[in-house]
């Protein structure tokens, strides 16, 4: 199976980019009530990696005497990640997809120049393998 069956095109997807402020970011996650999203370069469509909340309350508690009004306009790219998920290429094998949907709530996909052309969901894994699973079939 091809991993693009389950892709949520860049179209779909919310993402930030990397000269985004740290209020663009919290902005866009709470609207879309996210807790992790994509960021990208906005020149070269490539992805860049992943902000979360905890890396931005993580980097505020270090900051505990911050201005918020400052901190508000500081660049995300300036924020301490904790880690970024790991992309994988559009012509992954699907076991490697499934891997990486293990340990993240959505995967990054990129092309073979890694620029960023959308997510898949662990969640749309999940409802595909539920649907063809042999208990739907019962049904």
């Amino acid at each position: 199976m091809n991993i693009l069956f389950f892709l949520t095109p860049k179209a779909e997807v919310k993402c930030v980019y990397e000269e985004d402020t740290l209020k663009e970011a919290i902005d866009s996650m709470n609207s879309h009530n996210f807790s992790t999203i994509p960021i990208i370069n906005r020149t070269t469509g490539k992805y860049v990696g992943t902000i979360a909340q905890g890396d931005v309350l993580r980097d505020l508690k270090h900051r505990q005497n911050a201005v918020p009004q400052i901190e508000a306009e500081r660049p995300i790219m300036q924020i301490r990640r904790k880690r970024d998920y790991k992309p994988v290429r559009a012509s992954a094998d699907i076991s490697e997809l499934f891997e990486s949907a293990k340990h993240q709530n959505f995967v990054p996909v990129v092309d073979d120049t890694d620029i960023f052309i959308g997510i898949v969901t662990r969640s749309s894994i999940m409802e595909y393998l539920i649907q063809h699973s042999e208990y739907s079939n019962r049904e």
